[in-house]
């Protein structure tokens, strides 16, 4: 039997996803192995917060993903409307993913303003309106997409495809607030360079400017392929790696950090505070937890 030549590159995007999908699953066990004791000595031992909540979701979400992703790229899905729902839920993780991640360095920038309530205000309402904005616009294009399946036996999964502009716009408001974020942390650097000698000090602000600089690497990436590919399996790809790679700094980073703090005090004079109480305790000592 013959296949036409759209039919052939589908079924070839679907294999393409299948690698990248479990390139992806594969990397995310092989750092959550990796991670394991120092991670469950941070679930065992720091107290419960919000924070520590935080952490959970945007850990173990990502896991949630990737079983969609699997399921997605490797199951049979000739029903359109069951892969839709699939992408739903998908999409849904992704978002979840991206709002926790960037709420860890919503924290953080509160923390580095000395617990400023109105910057904090200013970071949640941008926060807000910004994933309200991601939700609206990805979800009305899942609704008007179109999905791509293949017509070959043996090749299974399904994308969707949308226009160009659904796809870059809600990266480019992300963009906008990441870039809002770092100036805020750059602005309080040039404010405190000389007064602030806190080792965790120190370390927040490079976690701050390395996660943003990915971040807003990423955003731009994604902002730009719907102009230079037109094929929508690079989109899912870099929606994929921006949402894993964010999450994997955030989580990363805060287990470093606790790590840190947990290390430079003793048990004795260790004071577990939330982040969101967070202030420069003394001259020269900034403590978070966790």
């Amino acid at each position: 039997m013959e296949y036409s030549a759209d039919e052939i590159a589908a079924a070839k995007s679907l294999q393409y996803l299948g690698y990248i999908c479990t390139s992806i699953a594969t990397f995310w066990t092989y750092d959550y192995i990796c991670s394991l004791h120092e991670e469950w000595t941070f679930l065992c031992q720091s107290r419960w917060t919000k924070v520590k909540v935080l952490y959970i979701i945007a850990r173990y979400v990502p896991f949630l993903f990737v079983i969609t992703d699997i399921f997605l790229n490797f199951a049979p899905n000739e029903n359109t409307r069951k892969c839709k729902i699939l992408v739903y839920i998908y999409s849904s993780f992704g978002v979840i993913s991206l709002a926790c991640s960037e709420c860890f360095f919503v924290l953080r920038i509160y923390a580095l303003w000395n617990s400023n309530k109105i910057v904090l205000v200013a970071m949640l309402s941008a926060l807000f309106a910004v994933m309200a904005s991601f939700i609206g616009i990805c979800f009305s294009a899942i609704v008007t997409s179109y999905v791509t399946t293949s017509a070959i036996p043996g090749i299974t999964g399904c994308y969707r495809s949308s226009t160009r502009i659904q796809f870059f716009l809600p990266f480019l408001l992300l963009f906008t607030f990441q870039l809002g974020l770092v100036s805020l942390t750059l602005i309080r650097v040039v404010q405190t360079w000389r007064t602030s000698n806190s080792d965790i000090y120190a370390v927040l602000v490079k976690h701050n400017i390395f996660y943003y600089a990915c971040g807003l690497f990423l955003s731009a990436v994604n902002v730009l392929a719907p102009i230079f590919f037109s094929d929508a399996v690079y989109y899912s790809l870099l929606e994929d790696l921006e949402a894993f790679v964010l999450a994997l700094l955030a989580t990363r980073m805060h287990l470093h950090l606790w790590h840190i703090d947990r290390h430079t005090y003793s048990p004795e004079i260790f004071t577990c505070i939330s982040m969101s109480d967070v202030s420069s305790a003394s001259a020269d000592r900034m403590v978070i937890t966790v």
